[in-house]
């Protein structure tokens, strides 16, 4: 079955399940985390789009002051930032919000970060650049396993 929506002032016709799927993501929320106010704005209008709930932050200790006010499934993190890294806010997240998906992404990417990531307990790591449907499966999968992680431990 297709239907119709109006999205932007555009007719867009959608079979049942893109619009069943975009209808599950309204209550998956996400916190975008990255000095760079660009980076942000663009994480959060893919993620828009994509019809998540995002909120997003300049700074660590700014994440960390709305992580105590909300709950989140996914947050996305920039490694290089002023004062804290990606790597001080993923530890964080895994030790106060263990049922929090964490993805790290820099623009400066070895071998190493990805693996100090991983041994941290990121759930993904993306490289800047990246296409904007890399992030929205990212997001996805990590969503999924994390919610698959915590049926399975209950």
């Amino acid at each position: 079955m297709r239907l119709l929506n109006v999205i932007d002032g555009r007719i867009k016709c959608e079979t049942e399940s893109e619009t069943k799927g975009k209808s599950m993501r309204r209550g998956i929320s996400i916190l975008v985390v990255d000095d760079d106010e660009a980076m942000r704005l663009l994480i959060e209008s893919i993620l828009d789009r994509q019809e998540y709930t995002v909120a997003c932050a300049a700074s660590v200790s700014e994440a960390r002051g709305i992580l105590a006010e909300m709950e989140f499934h996914v947050v996305i993190s920039d490694i290089k930032m002023p004062e804290e890294s990606g790597y001080d806010l993923l530890k964080f997240v895994k030790r106060n919000y263990p049922d929090t998906g964490v993805i790290l992404m820099t623009g400066h990417g070895d071998i190493y970060s990805v693996k100090d990531a991983m041994l941290l307990g990121a759930e993904e790591y993306v490289q800047k650049p990246f296409k904007s449907f890399e992030i929205a499966m990212m997001v996805e999968r990590v969503y999924w396993r994390m919610r698959a992680d915590h049926t399975q431990s209950n």
